[in-house]
């Protein structure tokens, strides 16, 4: 993200307040050479465990070994049994 320039005092006179925004908005945008590749962004969007989206229940339950799911039903019983007491 470019820096701010220092704030700018805004003119009080309405033909000066119009062409300063006029021209901060006609500047040209400070770009910087970012090169993004694509394996280094699926670097990074797998670091922030988010890419593609959360992953369903069913699509979780097909990738779970039997143990695993076996796990995962044992401790949701058990949530399920603690507050019923």
């Amino acid at each position: 993200m470019p820096k701010r320039d220092k704030q700018k005092i805004r003119p009080k006179d309405v033909n000066q307040l119009a062409h300063f925004l006029g021209e901060l908005s006609t500047r040209e945008p400070i770009t910087e050479n970012v090169s993004v590749l694509s394996s280094s962004l699926s670097e990074y969007m797998s670091i922030m465990g988010r890419k593609g989206g959360k992953i369903g229940g069913k699509r979780r339950m097909k990738t779970m070994t039997k143990e695993e799911r076996r796990k995962v039903a044992v401790k949701a019983a058990k949530a399920r049994w603690k507050k019923s007491k």
